[in-house]
């Protein structure tokens, strides 16, 4: 296989976001106090409209927020190795808490 082939490792994710959260940690400190934040809303795009690059996704627009992203963190890492993981909607709340970090570290 060459280097060019387009193919996801889950090392190589899993490393990045090592590598990543271990700066944002040295950035924002071990935690981030939501209260002290002037957002809780963001946009967000239905996870099918994102994509399906054959219509523009004006109807699927909706509304995403940080606090209830973070609530569902907190609850999968309480989870049970017999409970349900549904990759769809916890990887989405996931990423809408790296989009916060992404946003907190925008240029002023």
């Amino acid at each position: 296989m060459t280097q060019s082939e387009p193919v996801l490792r889950m090392a190589d994710l899993r490393r990045a976001c090592s590598v990543l959260l271990d700066e944002t940690e040295r950035r924002f400190g071990g935690e981030v106090d939501l209260s002290e934040l002037p957002v809780d809303y963001y946009w967000s795009l239905d996870l099918a409209a994102a994509f399906d690059m054959s219509q523009t996704p004006t109807a699927q627009l909706d509304c995403g927020q940080v606090s209830d992203d973070v609530a569902e963190i907190a609850a999968l890492v309480r989870r049970t190795p017999e409970d349900v993981i549904a990759l769809w909607h916890d990887l989405d709340h996931l990423a809408g808490v790296l989009r916060l970090l992404a946003h907190l570290d925008l240029p002023r």
